[in-house]
């Protein structure tokens, strides 16, 4: 496990790749090529076959679901600390969500049968990839109680500690409308959530860039599955 609040997203690469012994994290990274990662990307679609896996080392990737005759919704998050494309591991080709960048940044990409090729030889990447599509089911379950039973304030500061784990930075480049639909509700709610938070002191807005300026304030008006979602990830990897 790792401790601190934010101690596992404070190195530039990948988590997962780190966790690697050396020589399984060098061939590992042979295999990917460095690419940049930019908003709405979409690097994978639900129920078609996998052709690449990405690591992040820097931005933020929403995993979006949508049911028949529904907005879509994210159901969870991708940063430095986990991969796009770990469904791999269960000897899976079809990716169960939409994989859609919501924060720029980059991300190691490697060719879906190569890094099939890589796993079937190195057993400590399998370990590692299944106790992170462990952490992923613990934090879905988290995911959809949490949409079920807390408001949308509450979401709306978890989502938003979420996002700057994953970014470092105290600046979001994200809209009113993207937020709306990443958390499954009208851009009226976002509006008065958000306003809710910026007239408590916790953020600050203004065309796109959401600046978070009081992050233990926030953690305080955040529900508890930010916390959960970050112990789930501690416990196993």
């Amino acid at each position: 496990g790792v401790g601190g609040s934010e101690s596992h997203f404070t190195n530039a690469e990948n988590r997962l790749i780190q966790l690697l012994p050396r020589k399984d994290r060098l061939r590992l990274t042979a295999l990917c090529k460095r690419v940049d990662l930019k908003p709405a990307d979409i690097l994978s679609h639900a129920g078609k076959r996998t052709r690449y896996v990405y690591f992040p080392v820097r931005g933020v990737v929403s995993l979006i679901t949508q049911t028949q005759d529904s907005p879509t919704v994210e159901v969870g998050m991708v940063g430095r600390e986990g991969m796009i494309g770990a469904h791999l591991a269960l000897g899976v080709q079809v990716s169960p969500t939409e994989s859609r960048v919501q924060c720029e940044g980059e991300a190691l990409r490697a060719d879906a049968a190569d890094f099939k090729s890589e796993l079937s030889r190195t057993t400590s990447l399998q370990t590692v990839l299944h106790r992170y599509v462990y952490v992923r089911m613990a934090q879905l379950a988290t995911s959809c109680a949490c949409v079920q039973f807390h408001d949308i304030g509450r979401r709306l500061a978890r989502w938003l500690l979420m996002s700057q784990d994953r970014t470092g930075s105290d600046c979001l480049c994200v809209t009113q409308e993207c937020l709306a639909s990443t958390l499954g509700v009208r851009r009226v709610t976002i509006t008065s959530a958000a306003g809710q938070l910026r007239r408590q002191g916790l953020i600050e807005y203004h065309r796109g860039q959401l600046m978070v300026l009081d992050r233990p304030g926030l953690e305080a008006a955040a529900c508890g599955c930010h916390q959960a979602d970050k112990q789930a990830y501690e416990l196993q990897l």
